[in-house]
């Protein structure tokens, strides 16, 4: 019973890793499968056609480019909004913050077929073609509250000693800002913006109400998944995953080379001072 008490927290975290990662693997082990019938539900037998053939079916590279483009465009747009909203919430006291950080959580909490209905009956009342463009903005309003959220966090948790100690070093608020405070707030934006980009990509619902004729990623497998889902959108499924983590990977070994660089010079400066502290 000891032995259940001091590893069972971590039998709980591999169990619901197993839980998360079972269908990624799934999907990457249909990838290679060339299947018998038009379903690819069952392995039949080993093959690289998917692959190497990957734009094989016709509609399929064309939705994923189209939802990468609209992934891209909504994301710098709401990075950008989302980051100047956190600043502003953050570091500045005004009349209706409270009532902004509540109207901030609006789109997080509201249905998404609420939201998409919603933005189609906007649309069409202002005679706005529906395409590109429209989930573009749709998209852009959705993810502006996940930025947001995201940026705030790293802000309040900020020491504003550092940004204090960078004044009182005669810095100016621009060489502050570049050198103190965008570093120390950077990862908090890229992780805003990969998460907007992951929601936009993978977004559904909103998109197929304000689509059009506009045909993106996801309503491309929905309308595929009626007649059988082509091996091809599994591959290039695994290739998003095989990208997302090569980015955390990345981003892992970058964040602890610096960490490892910031340690030995500490370290070198320590060793520094002490020797020319004389010995008593």
């Amino acid at each position: 019973m000891r032995w259940i008490r001091r590893h069972f927290i971590g039998f709980i975290a591999i169990l619901v890793l197993v839980y998360l990662f079972v269908p990624i693997a799934v999907v990457a082990v249909l990838s290679f499968n060339n299947p018998e019938g038009k379903y690819n539900t069952r392995w039949n037998e080993f093959s690289f056609d998917a692959w190497t053939n990957i734009c094989g079916v016709p509609g399929v590279c064309d939705s994923f480019v189209i939802s990468v483009r609209i992934g891209i465009i909504s994301t710098l747009v709401a990075t950008i909004l989302g980051t100047m909203i956190a600043f502003g919430l953050v570091r500045y006291r005004f009349r209706g913050r409270s009532s902004t950080n509540l109207l901030i959580f609006l789109p997080m909490a509201t249905p998404e077929v609420v939201m998409g209905a919603s933005l189609l009956a906007l649309f069409l009342n202002l005679r706005f073609p529906l395409g590109e463009m429209t989930i573009i903005i749709a998209h852009i309003m959705f993810t502006i509250s996940f930025v947001v959220v995201t940026v705030k966090a790293r802000l309040q948790g900020m020491d504003p000693g550092l940004e204090e100690a960078a004044r009182d070093l005669y810095a100016g608020p621009g060489a502050t800002f570049r050198f103190v405070t965008f570093p120390l707030v950077a990862p908090g934006i890229a992780g805003a913006a990969l998460l907007g980009f992951s929601l936009s990509f993978d977004d559904f619902i909103i998109s197929f109400f304000n689509a059009g004729t506009v045909v993106t990623f996801p309503i491309y497998i929905w309308g595929a998944a009626q007649r059988g889902i082509p091996v091809q959108v599994n591959a290039l499924a695994t290739l998003v995953f095989m990208i997302a983590l090569a980015i955390v990977l990345i981003t892992q070994l970058v964040g602890s080379r610096r960490r490892k660089m910031l340690e030995q010079e500490i370290s070198r400066k320590s060793s520094s001072v002490d020797a020319l502290v004389p010995k008593s």
